[in-house]
């Protein structure tokens, strides 16, 4: 009763704030014809550029292993799906490896990164080798402000209430939060290619100092985006002013989001995405929303985050189907109008009034399938084309009905 009484009292705060924020950003802006005059979906830019060879599928195979477990097994399930996804060539005696978890709110998994599968992690690479494994994040601004002549909040106190920062330092690992080392610490690195970022990324210098990069993000729905998966954690490395500069430019969002995976660092350093999804955040996100439990968990595992987030996304959505009624096509959950508003309120808490007004107006694109997703859409075109997914079922535990429905929804018709 309790929390459908919360549930409640925050769909009606929310939509006051809708109600409000119509009269006050302007209603005009946020129903512009882009919201209801669509020229064409996402799924049809991409049939289109796939029509002319602007993108092809990738001509080799791309693993990505999947691991079948119930939650008491996560941690073992995490080993075997790394173990099978990677030969862990690329680490060397001593090296320093940087975990990026999302810890965008102090709400716990699935609105974290999984704190079992980070400490599975820790061990896992300590035993490999590592010198040291430290892991880091900044959380988001609606829990965090962080400014250069103030910081308001605290990413420590936020994965200490999420259960991340004990499940980290039992495990032998080092914390990096990147608003501890000031306004100063970061520093520009650049996209290849540029299209969107030609002023370059501010990321947080620890950076510079590891050796090589374990991405690890969660399975969920994300109110702006659509789904918050591997390509999406990267707004966490990013300093304020980068983050107002992505929420202002709102028209290319999801583009922006897609070529930030380019910058050089990332490309020179990330060697394993990781994730868990016994417990999914399914509706709204990035931090509340409907949490559905599958019968059994799923850890995805690729060098390649293009890949897991194709297959991360397909077992998102092939579980969205499965919620109960009441919870499913919600207008908190799908409203184009609420992510248009949200992302304003953004921007007016990234900067200042005056930039929510003149920030440009996001569209989110309805998410029926994968190929429904304009951050991967853009991904393929920088990446080198559509992953041709390979899965690997790590010891047979995913049924081969399941494994059967996920190539179905990530193989290019």
């Amino acid at each position: 009763m309790k929390e459908k009484k919360l549930k409640r009292r925050g769909f009606l705060k929310l939509s006051g704030m809708v109600a409000g924020g119509i009269a006050v950003f302007g209603g005009f802006k946020l129903f512009k014809d882009d919201l209801f005059h669509q020229k064409d979906s996402p799924s049809k830019v991409l049939s289109q550029s796939a029509a002319r060879g602007d993108i092809n599928v990738q001509p080799q195979k791309t693993n990505v292993s999947v691991l079948s477990y119930q939650d008491s097994d996560m941690e073992a399930a995490v080993i075997k799906a790394a173990q099978a996804a990677t030969d862990f060539s690329w680490l060397e005696n001593g090296q320093i490896v940087f975990i990026k978890t999302v810890n965008n709110s102090g709400v716990s998994y699935p609105a974290t990164s999984s704190p079992i599968a980070v400490s599975a992690m820790i061990k896992l690479l300590k035993q490999k080798g590592a010198g040291r494994v430290i892991v880091g994040d900044m959380s988001g601004v609606q829990h965090l402000k962080f400014f250069k002549d103030k910081t308001i909040g605290s990413t420590r106190d936020l994965m200490k209430i999420s259960g991340m920062l004990q499940a980290v330092e039992a495990a032998g690992g080092e914390l990096s939060l990147f608003e501890e080392s000031g306004w100063d610490s970061f520093y520009q690195d650049h996209t290849e290619p540029n299209e969107f970022w030609n002023t370059g990324l501010l990321m947080p210098a620890i950076l510079k100092k590891v050796d090589h990069i374990v991405l690890m993000p969660r399975c969920s729905r994300h109110v702006l985006t659509g789904s918050s998966l591997g390509l999406k954690a990267v707004v966490g490395y990013w300093r304020t002013d980068t983050r107002l500069e992505y929420h202002y430019h709102a028209k290319s969002l999801q583009e922006r989001t897609a070529e930030g995976n380019r910058a050089k660092t990332l490309l020179d350093k990330q060697r394993l995405v990781i994730s868990t999804g016994d417990k999914l955040l399914a509706t709204f996100g990035p931090d509340r929303g409907y949490v559905h439990t599958p019968p059994v968990g799923l850890v995805i595992a690729s060098e390649s985050v293009v890949a897991h987030d194709m297959v991360s996304l397909a077992w998102l959505l092939h579980n969205r189907t499965l919620l109960p009624e009441k919870e499913q096509d919600s207008f908190m959950d799908t409203s184009a109008v609420v992510a248009k508003f949200g992302n304003s309120i953004v921007v007016k808490w990234l900067g200042t009034l005056a930039n929510s007004l003149m920030s440009e107006s996001l569209l989110k694109n309805d998410l029926k399938h994968i190929w429904d997703d304009r951050v991967l859409n853009h991904a393929y075109k920088i990446f080198g084309g559509i992953p041709d997914i390979h899965l690997e079922n790590v010891q047979n535990t995913v049924s081969e009905k399941m494994i059967n429905t996920l190539l179905k929804m990530v193989r290019y018709p």
